[in-house]
């Protein structure tokens, strides 16, 4: 017998008895919905997730810093020795393998005068390569673009460290109100000797002299960040961004041959004629091989830091709960099973005499077992192609009902919290077949072990 002959009488068995198939495949449609539905929205947290990581730091970046610009740490000898992020270790890191791409950072802090405010800034010299690759959205002006001068890019929330001189509030914080500067248009003088202008606030020098206070320098301001005051962007939302180079010839115009705040100095207290980096970001080809080149940094000395480690932590906490709500939804499938068995059973004591005419006629037992096990995967798929509609139906009311509700922005979810994979749906209908097939094999074992004579005479 053909399988097309098969496939005919099997819809036709199962158009006879409507209701029960009817009720038969219900079953089976509420089993492949709970199934999709519960990965759906096992996927949906954890691409939710993964989406919010991804706004404030990359997952294939490694963050080399020390407590300074340069630390030190016991080598293999157990001497101790001078880890110093400087050009070297850049060539160093760009011939590795993996490694695609290297971006020094100088950060310095610097006190910032406009009117009766002070503030703080907390500056990052950045390369234009690094500029060229990084998402910053800009709310006023432009990113710094030349390599002699000096020019700030203030992020949204750089503001909110201004205060009033006199009294000490930070108006942003203290009164909810932001200080009245413009940061685009309002004259920002810098102080960049910050040990100087601290020991100027009430200090003496060793000779028990009052500090004069350093002097001032004022810095043109090319950009703002977008974003309102109080939210937060992305990690470059309180600082002030600034390119490399510029800033460089910038520190040794300003210092001359005096040491820099923060930056280490020879034995008999003479600055190195080289600026060391404060942070080096990593960009390696593959979150794979994030955890390896961090691990290999580490035992080499230095201080390195990839989000990547408790970002797979999260990541397995995260399919253990699809798992679990997977599992939660295969239940259901496991009573359509039960409900698919039960039906096959009842279809074959009904059509006892007929399965004994077909082996009396010559009918192949395996055709016998063939047809049952046809029907039984036939409810399975209509189960699943239905199932599977109803998923995509139920999922879209559930992201309605959730979207931009107060619980979901508490847990830092956002966009949609139910999101079926484009592998789901094929899947489940297939394993609505496989599971109706496995339901059906044994009903349709003891068709094929009937006896004919018996069959035939059972009415």
């Amino acid at each position: 017998m053909k399988i097309f002959d098969l496939l005919r009488m099997s819809i036709s068995n199962l158009w006879k008895r409507k209701l029960r198939t009817v009720l038969t495949v219900l079953g089976v449609v509420i089993g492949i919905t709970s199934i999709v539905v519960m990965v759906a929205l096992g996927n949906g947290l954890k691409q939710s997730m993964l989406d919010n990581y991804a706004n404030y730091s990359s997952m294939t970046q490694i963050q080399i810093s020390g407590g300074g610009y340069y630390f030190s740490s016991n080598s293999g000898s157990g001497q101790t020795e001078e880890k110093r992020l400087d050009d070297t270790f850049v060539q160093e890191l760009l011939g590795m393998e993996h490694v695609k791409e290297v971006y020094p950072r100088l950060n310095i802090s610097a006190i910032a005068k406009v009117g009766k405010y002070a503030g703080h800034l907390d500056i990052y010299g950045i390369t234009k390569e690094e500029f060229e690759t990084m998402n910053v959205s800009i709310g006023k002006g432009k990113l710094p673009d030349s390599d002699t001068k000096l020019q700030f890019f203030y992020g949204n929330n750089v503001l909110t460290n201004f205060y009033v001189e006199k009294t000490n509030v930070y108006s942003f914080w203290e009164t909810g109100v932001a200080p009245d500067i413009d940061l685009m248009e309002d004259a920002i003088f810098v102080i960049f000797d910050t040990d100087a202008y601290w020991r100027s606030q009430g200090g003496s020098d060793e000779n028990g002299n009052p500090v004069k206070q350093p002097k001032k320098y004022l810095i043109e301001a090319c950009g703002i960040m977008e974003g309102e005051l109080g939210e937060w962007n992305n990690n470059n939302s309180q600082s002030v961004l600034c390119n490399m180079e510029a800033l460089k010839s910038e520190l040794k115009r300003i210092f001359k041959k005096n040491p820099i705040p923060g930056q280490p100095t020879r034995k008999n207290g003479k600055p190195y004629n080289e600026l060391f980096y404060s942070e080096i970001i990593v960009q390696v080809d593959d979150m794979a091989n994030v955890t390896e080149l961090t691990t290999w940094l580490k035992d080499s000395g230095y201080n390195a830091y990839s989000s990547a480690e408790w970002i797979q932590q999260e990541l397995d906490t995260m399919n253990m709960i699809q798992a679990v709500l997977g599992a939660i939804g295969a239940v259901a499938m496991l009573v359509a099973a039960i409900s698919i068995t039960n039906t096959m059973m009842m279809s074959i004591y009904e059509r006892t005499k007929e399965i004994g005419v077909m082996k009396v006629l010559g009918c192949d037992i395996r055709n016998i077992q063939g047809l049952f096990l046809m029907e039984a995967g036939f409810i399975g798929f209509i189960g699943g192609v239905v199932g599977v509609g109803f998923s995509y139906g139920l999922s879209i009311v559930i992201n309605g009902l959730v979207a931009g509700s107060e619980a979901t922005a508490s847990m830092g979810i956002s966009g949609a919290i139910c999101r079926i994979p484009l592998w789901l749906s094929p899947l489940a209908i297939v394993f609505a077949i496989v599971i109706g097939m496995i339901a059906g094999f044994i009903p349709s074992l003891r068709a094929m072990r009937l006896s004919p004579l018996a069959a035939i005479r059972n009415e």
